[in-house]
């Protein structure tokens, strides 16, 4: 059970986001002042991942929180409570149902998934080749292919409201699945406390990994 949550949890990691652009911008553009403009985020997001028939297999919701470079929280709230945190150099997992805790060197954790997209200054089309993929519904379009075989996702989507906020994510993975991400409540640069990032593991806690 501890190995599924990791999995479907671990996908996501940290993405976030307002971008101040005129309307006409597309989602590459929007994608690239983010990364210029916007150094940390607090947003409610809701996850939800569907098998290869589109069919939902699982569920969730919570607060993110991220402030670059490399540093992020994620809190899962329901179904179960789950903490995910970047302090900079190592990826925790917390499994709160499980009292359990898994670390891994940053770098390790993250491979090239979308945290590549935005961890670095100028570095997006380094991991990534970008695509835009026009509008739909009143959202600009873009698509993200990574360049290296070891990625965990064949392609990843990012949608851009009229107010330049990126409000839908999709990660696709080779087995068909997708996990859909949709942010809310968006609050862009807030001021955090150095505590925010930090994480100790519990007393008591198993802790698996390096």
């Amino acid at each position: 059970m501890s190995c599924v949550r990791f999995k479907i949890s671990g996908l996501i990691l940290f993405i976030f986001f307002i971008v101040p652009l005129s309307a006409h911008a597309g989602g590459i553009d929007k994608l690239k002042e983010f990364i210029a403009a916007t150094h940390s985020a607090q947003a409610n997001f809701t996850q939800v991942v569907l098998d290869q028939n589109g069919k939902r297999i699982q569920s969730a919701s919570g607060i993110m929180q991220f402030q670059r470079p490399g540093k992020f929280r994620w809190t899962y709230q329901k179904p179960y409570e789950q903490i995910i945190v970047g302090d900079g150099a190592k990826f925790w997992l917390y499994d709160v149902d499980l009292n359990q805790v898994t670390v891994k060197k940053l770098d390790a954790a993250l491979g090239s998934s979308p945290a590549a997209l935005l961890s670095g200054s100028n570095e997006i089309e380094r991991g990534f080749t970008l695509k835009e993929s026009g509008s739909q519904d009143g959202l600009d379009w873009l698509q993200a292919f990574p360049k290296t075989q070891d990625s965990s996702f064949e392609k990843i989507l990012m949608a851009f409201n009229a107010q330049a906020e990126l409000v839908i994510m999709e990660l696709n993975d080779a087995f068909g699945h997708k996990t859909v991400l949709r942010f809310s409540a968006m609050q862009r640069n807030p001021k955090f406390s150095v505590q925010q990032f930090k994480f100790t593991p519990p007393k008591g806690a198993d802790v698996l990994g390096e």
